[in-house]
């Protein structure tokens, strides 16, 4: 596979170091529903971060901030050392790409002219296609393993092939982060672990910075290397699953009694629950 080539914008020098995507002190709320106060969560550079959590708890409004999706009513989202609000669209667009909960392809339109649209950030008013563009299209079907699928339509795909589509458009942005909100949802288990592989080859070959919001806690486990945890909008926990998925907390984040051993085959922390019997 070709790894993709790097995003030339550079972190800014004023940035912390380890520290691309930040967040302090943040508000979180739709309308008048407050989701979560002073919240604070800082996402290590090159790791696979996986915000974990129970369901309406929260992870996907932070995903939602951390890629200016929703504006906070107080507090600050950082990228790259400014506040995300004080670039515009575009280059927010060039530095971090998303893949959304819900996306939706125009009827018609092929696998390759649906990866094409991630270069719309780079695109200028007067500026042609380029070859650069075109090397941006292929790396990222490549990295995907999509190539021999970019003249099929993308609503005549299966889930599966559909969501790598959908990585690899964001992967053509040629961004150093990678935000993925819920990225195996509705997929059936082998989808889901190919997927995953996916973001983990993404992240260690490629060099990627990923976020993503998953709901299988032992998914999180063997996959990230970096968890938040969170609950009714506060963050509980954050670091290796080693050193923070304990029974304790699985029980108090996810009221969940449960015992945690080793992945025979990972060597993480893997979730047992307890029945009512145990």
């Amino acid at each position: 596979m070709t790894t993709l080539h790097k995003n030339p914008a550079a972190a800014d020098p004023t940035a912390p170091a380890g520290q691309r995507l930040r967040a302090e002190g943040l508000t979180l709320a739709y309308d008048a529903r407050t989701i979560s106060e002073n919240l604070t969560v800082r996402i290590p550079d090159g790791s696979f971060t996986v915000i974990i959590g129970p369901n309406a708890c929260g992870k996907s409004t932070l995903l939602r901030a951390l890629s200016r999706l929703l504006k906070p009513t107080a507090g600050l989202v950082h990228l790259d050392g400014r506040a995300i609000s004080s670039y515009p669209a575009k280059e927010v667009a060039r530095r971090m790409g998303l893949l959304p909960q819900t996306s939706l392809a125009p009827d018609g339109i092929t696998v390759a002219d649906l990866v094409a649209r991630g270069r719309h950030p780079h695109q200028k008013l007067l500026r042609q296609w380029s070859d650069a563009d075109e090397q941006a299209v292929l790396d990222a079907m490549d990295s995907t393993g999509v190539t021999d699928l970019s003249a099929r339509l993308v609503d005549e795909l299966s889930g599966g092939q559909r969501q790598r589509v959908w990585v690899a458009m964001v992967l053509a942005q040629q961004t150093p982060l990678l935000l993925l909100d819920e990225p195996t949802t509705f997929l059936d288990i082998a989808h889901q672990i190919e997927l995953l592989e996916l973001c983990r080859d993404l992240n260690r070959r490629d060099g990627h910075t990923l976020v993503a919001v998953l709901h299988d806690l032992n998914h999180a486990c063997r996959y990230a290397d970096h968890i938040i945890a969170m609950r009714d909008g506060e963050v509980i926990a954050t670091g290796p699953p080693a050193d923070i998925v304990t029974a304790e907390l699985v029980e108090d984040v996810f009221g969940l009694p449960c015992r945690i051993i080793e992945d025979p085959v990972s060597l993480t922390p893997l979730v047992i629950p307890l029945g009512r019997g145990n």
